[in-house]
This record gives structure tokens, C-alpha cells and sequence, in this order.
């Protein structure tokens, strides 16, 4: 039986960041999708409800298990236990590389447009951030290696990477990956890779997810991949993540870093982790069916109803990235809030003001009841 993806749920009220923080807007911006998680997650969670006792959890046998598997399955890595590191979230592992590798002086790099935190994460660690533009080659977003060359410094120490990339939707190469962590190992960078969207990608024999963790070992070693079920199964709020450290130094500097800054991981978060990773492939496909034609007909209309923007179809993700400059307004997320009273993601959070964000993880109807004020708004 297939799974259902149009029936509207009713989320406003319930405390989510989404619908409440703005309850007045129509969202469409943070990136969380209106779908209910996979049943056979929720049948999970039942149970471990059922049981109910709450105390101090860790990971747990089958965990480890869905994880190992999913290592090897999906990413064709063999990954031993003692190189995953369970976390409460993937943000705080950007923060805690920045502050295990870098001190007062030092630098991290990224490359923009990118998720926020990538260049916030740098103020907790009270070091500097560079920050080079993605540059459209051939079609595709891809690296300014020029420009890279030219501003790295000795002082910089680690270099965040987002692969599948949010905004830009763009899945990197190996070619891209490999030179990438070439650069890495060149200027003695710690390479930190967020996979977070590696399920999300809409056709794996065109654009496959060359994951940091299938480097070769001379690049890996100073690798950190950073992965979590949360967005592709939808359950971002239950707060798990975690990353694969090869290098012994490397794993144990960042472990210490954690002191007792980190909240502890709820019995919830790891059996509903365990389900997605080992119970959660049939929905998962029948999801990037669903959003790859959500994104189709988003391209659609934005190219035929939307004169003053344009967007490129993303390669994974379930986030548009739309080019508003010919708009001609200064601020395009403000403008579709004060005339179409949407709620979208401003692109100057992202570091390139003048763009807009756009999620379409929901059902269609809803989706085109968005960009029908877009449209509207124009």
C-alpha cells in the first residue's frame, strides 16, 4: 500500500519552530517537512513508549547494528563501532569541530550560499571565518578552487563542508570531494563533511553521494562525516545525529571537546534512529518520488508564472534556492511577507542576500497554494 504524502496534517499549535514562531505567516522556509514520519518509526517509538521507563539511555545493540549496515549498504563504507560518535544534533558538532581544532586567531572556511550555522559556529569558538563564494560552471555550482588557494592562511584550521548542499541542492562529485579534501590535507585542514541530505538525492545513478568516508585513508585521516536520519525521515526534532571519526587524534580531541556542553540522548532518539536506518528504505523511497515531482513542478512555475525569478532544479533536498535579484526589491523574503504574508527563508542568512529559499517538503496542493501567492505577490 502506498504511503500517504498529500493529506494535509494540522501542525499549527503544537509547538513547532515552523508554524508557531510566526503563526501569522504561511511558512514555507525552515527545513522541515509536513509529512508524518515512516509508520514503521512510529510503531518503534509505540513500543518503546510501551515500555515505559525514561532513564539515562545509550545506544543499544540494534542500533549499532542499523548503523553498521547502513554504513556499508548505503555509503559502502566499513566503519568499525569505535570511530561513530552518537550526538545530540548535527549544529553542535559544527560548533564543537570549530572549537576542538581552532583557538583565538585562528580561522574556519566554507563556502557560501550555505546553511546558517556554517558561518555562525565560527563565534563560538572566538576565531574568524572565511567564507568563498560556490561559482556556477557548466550548468553547475561547484568550487572557486582560485579563490580558495588565495585566501586560506596557516591560522586557518577547518574547512565545513554541506554535500548534498543546502541551499544550492547541487550533490558534489567525487572528483569535487576528493579535490576537496586534497585542498584539506594540503593546508592541514580538518575536513568536516555535513551529509545530512546524502538520502535526499533525487536520482543516485546521475548525481550518486560520494560521502567523505570513501576517500582514500591519505585524505580521510583528517576527515570528520557528520550523518542523521532527521531530515529524510522527518524527525529532526527528536535530536540524534552522529559522526565518523578514522583518525584516533583527531576522534579524541573532539570527544573532549564535548566536556559537559552536550545534553544527554534521549531512549526515543535512538530506537526511532535504529528504525529509520534499519525498517525505513520503502518510505524513503516512495518520498524523493514524491518530492522529485514536487520539485518538478515547482521549476514549472517559477519559470512560466514567476517573471522576476528563477531557480535551478536541485540535485537532493527538498529546499529550492531561487534567484530574486531581478525583482528589483532590496529584500525579497520581506516583500513576499508584507504582500503575500509568506513565511520563507531569507537568502542574506545564507550569505547571499537577494535570494530566497524555498521548501517544498509538503504536500502538492499546499505546495502550489505557496507559490500561487508568490506568483500573486509579483
Amino acid at each position: 500500500m502506498p504511503f500517504d504524502f498529500d493529506s494535509p496534517i494540522i501542525r499549527r499549535g503544537t509547538g513547532c519552530i515552523k508554524y508557531d514562531r510566526r503563526p501569522e505567516l504561511d511558512p514555507f522556509w525552515v527545513a522541515d517537512m509536513d509529512f508524518a514520519s515512516a509508520p514503521v518509526i512510529l510503531d518503534a517509538l509505540h513500543r518503546r513508549v510501551d515500555h515505559g521507563i525514561f532513564g539515562y539511555a545509550q545506544a543499544h545493540q540494534g542500533l549499532n547494528d542499523a548503523l553498521t549496515a547502513y554504513l556499508q549498504e548505503r555509503r559502502h563504507a566499513s566503519v568499525p563501532l569505535d570511530q561513530i560518535i552518537h550526538l545530540g544534533g548535527l549544529v553542535p558538532a559544527l560548533s564543537l569541530a570549530a572549537r576542538a581544532f581552532c583557538k583565538p586567531g585562528d580561522a574556519v572556511m566554507t563556502c557560501t550560499p550555505v546553511y546558517p550555522p556554517f558561518i555562525g559556529v565560527h563565534h563560538d569558538a572566538n576565531v574568524s571565518l572565511i567564507a568563498i563564494d560556490h561559482v556556477h560552471i557548466d550548468g553547475a555550482w561547484t568550487f572557486d578552487w582560485d579563490a580558495m588557494e588565495q585566501a586560506v592562511t596557516p591560522q586557518t584550521k577547518v574547512f565545513l563542508l554541506c554535500n548534498p548542499q543546502n541551499p544550492l541542492g547541487r550533490v558534489f562529485s567525487a572528483n569535487e570531494v576528493t579535490q576537496l579534501a586534497t585542498f584539506c590535507v594540503a593546508h592541514d585542514l580538518v575536513l568536516v563533511s555535513d551529509e545530512i541530505h546524502c538520502d535526499l538525492i533525487f536520482d543516485e545513478t546521475q548525481t550518486p553521494h560520494f560521502s567523505a568516508l570513501n576517500l582514500p585513508p591519505e585524505l580521510a585521516k583528517q576527515s570528520i562525516t557528520l550523518l542523521s536520519p532527521s531530515k529524510t525521515w522527518n524527525i529532526a526534532g527528536l535530536g540524534y545525529a552522529f559522526a565518523v571519526i578514522p583518525d584516533d587524534t583527531i576522534r579524541r580531541k573532539f570527544a573532549a571537546t564535548r566536556g559537559h556542553t552536550l545534553s544527554e540522548i534521549s531512549a526515543l532518539s535512538y530506537y526511532a534512529a535504529e528504525s529509520a536506518y534499519r525498517d525505513g528504505e520503502p518510505w524513503r523511497r516512495e518520498l524523493i518520488a514524491y518530492l522529485k515531482s514536487n520539485r518538478d513542478t515547482l521549476v514549472d512555475f517559477i519559470a512560466t508564472r514567476c517573471p522576476g525569478l528563477s531557480v535551478q532544479a536541485g540535485e537532493a533536498t527538498y529546499l529550492a534556492w531561487i534567484d530574486a535579484r531581478q525583482m528589483g526589491v532590496e529584500n525579497p523574503a520581506q516583500h513576499f511577507e508584507q504582500k503575500a504574508g509568506l513565511f520563507l527563508s531569507d537568502g542574506a542568512f545564507f550569505g547571499w542576500p537577494g535570494w530566497i529559499r524555498f521548501n517544498f517538503g509538503c504536500p502538492r496542493e499546499r505546495m502550489l497554494e505557496g507559490l500561487e501567492k508568490i506568483a500573486a505577490a509579483l
